[in-house]
């Protein structure tokens, strides 16, 4: 019989590996898609008059991005779960980084329409995809953490992209192209490269884990079933059923704020900066200091709400925040006050993430996290990347404040932030209910 000391030993080795061989990777994968779809924000700045873009046109867009994710992140996934991880995230980011090198070649608002649209549906699945192969390999009980380890990528790619991105810019003219031409085309050649990688790198499940032992294999797959078998759960519904589940909208609910808020503010934040009388490089290097204050403190969060095992006030708590922040824009108009506003924001709209797919997987049985992970991200991806990107744009052009278009938001997130805590005490009363019935038996 093993000791409960070498029990403990095994579980620290197996995790550290496993933590080792998959995040760096499947962190510099993301980190990637992130810049490529966000960097259409930067570019902006010279396409936008290049190609005569209003900004409701330039946020139609970007949103388009966001339709195409929606409409093709459940077949992605489904997809992933029947041909393997390895072979299909491969896929997304070859064609992903195409198509974000081709949109150096738009000549107007409708082949921008296009490469967006193509771009969302090219990319669509690898976030919930990777969120889904996590659930293969990490326990319980280290989710939050390593999914806010691998979610860094997402603040990160702009604390690193936005100066580079604002530096491309500056090429403008090398070789007869524009600065923006260089930025789609460099930023994305490493998607293709890193899709090349995936072959090599990633293993789709732990029982065919070569680089794990014996020992360590075994452990891992038998902790991973006994949880499956342990929790009260969504259980296995179709699809269309669970489209129709009232727990799934509450969790796209939830998602669609934080989402909402870091699409916007990817897209729009580097024209907001620019009224302040910045230069395309200045912008990137001022954009970036949110970013870097996220990378930091999702990470901390992550691992505060594994600590505690709470999911529930760590997601709610940061949603709050980011309708906290953008509620004050109302009342600051100076470069420095936006910048720690806008940091308010980020950190709320990243260090939400952690707990939250910690709380809506543990929610789910393995049968239907599938697709329900890709139904949460899908339909929070429409309303907060696809509809409040639009409608951001739509209110600045009606106003030409900044300010006021960011109040839907504002409203979006203080919902959200109450649906996680009704929601949460609803499972919370369920699990005590089924914990008391199994004891009576």
């Amino acid at each position: 019989m093993v000791s409960a000391s070498n029990i403990s030993e095994l579980e620290r080795a197996t995790m550290h590996r496993v933590a080792w061989r998959l995040l760096p990777f499947l962190i510099l994968c993301y980190l990637i898609a992130i810049i490529d779809r966000g960097n259409i924000g930067m570019a902006s700045l010279q396409m936008n008059q290049d190609l005569g873009l209003s900004p409701a046109i330039f946020g139609f867009a970007s949103s388009l991005f966001f339709v195409a994710y929606f409409l093709v992140e459940v077949p992605s996934n489904l997809a992933l779960q029947k041909f393997g991880a390895r072979m299909w995230i491969a896929r997304i980011m070859i064609t992903w980084g195409l198509i974000s090198a081709g949109t150096a070649f738009v000549q107007g608002s409708n082949s921008l329409y296009v490469m967006r649209f193509l771009l969302g549906a090219a990319e669509a699945g690898f976030f919930p995809g990777v969120l889904l192969y996590l659930t293969y390999w990490l326990p319980s009980a280290y989710r939050a953490r390593m999914v806010a380890i691998f979610m860094v990528a997402i603040p990160g790619a702009n604390f690193l992209g936005s100066p580079l991105s604002g530096y491309l810019l500056t090429l403008d003219g090398m070789l007869g192209m524009r600065g923006w031409h260089w930025l789609f085309i460099l930023e994305g050649i490493p998607a293709v490269l890193l899709g090349i990688a995936c072959l090599f790198v990633l293993t789709d499940k732990p029982e065919q884990a070569k680089w794990l032992t014996d020992e360590q294999r075994n452990w891992l797959t038998q902790r991973l079933a006994d949880e499956r078998q342990q929790k009260t759960q969504i259980g296995h519904i179709s699809l269309w059923s669970l489209l129709k589940h009232k727990d799934i909208w509450a969790m796209i609910l939830i998602y669609t704020g934080a989402s909402a808020a870091g699409s916007t503010m990817s897209v729009w934040a580097p024209q907001l900066l620019k009224t302040f009388h910045l230069d395309p490089l200045q912008i990137g290097l001022v954009n970036a200091i949110p970013y870097g204050l996220a990378s930091i403190v999702m990470i901390a969060w992550g691992r505060s709400s594994d600590k505690r095992n709470e999911r529930r006030w760590h997601t709610a708590t940061t949603l709050y925040l980011i309708a906290a922040g953008l509620l004050l824009t109302l009342v600051t108009g100076s470069l420095v006050g936006t910048v720690v506003l806008l940091s308010m924001v980020l950190i709320g709209a990243y260090s939400m993430k952690g707990p939250f797919w910690a709380l809506a997987s543990g929610w789910m049985s393995s049968s239907t996290a599938a697709a329900g992970l890709a139904a949460i991200g899908a339909w929070a991806n429409l309303f907060g990347g696809g509809m409040m990107v639009n409608i951001y744009g739509a209110v600045h052009d009606a106003t030409g404040s900044y300010a006021l278009a960011l109040l839907p938001l504002a409203v979006l997130n203080i919902a959200a932030g109450s649906m996680v805590l009704i929601m949460g005490r609803k499972r919370m009363r369920e699990n005590e209910h089924a914990a008391s019935v199994a004891n009576a038996r």
